[in-house]
């Protein structure tokens, strides 16, 4: 089994227009980072596997500006991806999983695809998005009356 590969992001989110963190319209500045690790795990089973963190600077001054009608937000967000990929019938179906989880936010969106290649011109495919979380505010929560299913034919010339 050949290694999998590592990959890492870092940035910093400058919040120019308000570096006391203490107006509540402006986010503060954030430092964030991604980190990664993919592999085949065996013949046409891939898997990768994510940790992004944003870390929220002067949460001191955000918590003393936050209005008390809005719901207040960590100082850390963890979101954890996996996405899981399995081809077979001479790699003309994939089969896909991606999902998200925030343990921060108690929320995760996850995203099953089947698709069949028929010909080299055409493809069908079905899905769905799927969104839960415990909290109406939180990044996927908000967006859990959204659930959907779908499908599609394409056709290339």
């Amino acid at each position: 089994m050949t290694p999998g590969l590592f990959h890492a992001e870092a940035g910093y989110y400058d919040s120019f227009d308000d570096r006391g963190g203490d107006d509540p319209l402006i986010p503060n500045s954030e430092y964030r980072l991604l980190l990664g690790y993919e592999q085949e795990l065996r013949r046409n089973l891939s898997a990768a596997l994510q940790y992004y963190l944003e870390y929220m600077q002067d949460y001191s001054a955000y918590e003393r500006s936050l209005p008390a009608t809005q719901p207040q937000r960590d100082q850390d967000r963890h979101v954890l991806t996996l996405r899981l990929t399995q081809l077979a019938m001479n790699q003309n179906l994939t089969l896909s999983l991606f999902t998200y989880w925030s343990p921060s936010d108690a929320d995760m969106y996850l995203r099953p695809l089947v698709e069949y290649k028929a010909t080299d011109e055409l493809k069908v495919f079905a899905g769905a998005n799927i969104f839960s979380g415990r909290d109406a505010h939180t990044f996927f929560g908000q967006f859990e009356d959204n659930t959907n299913v779908y499908a599609g034919v394409r056709y290339s010339y």
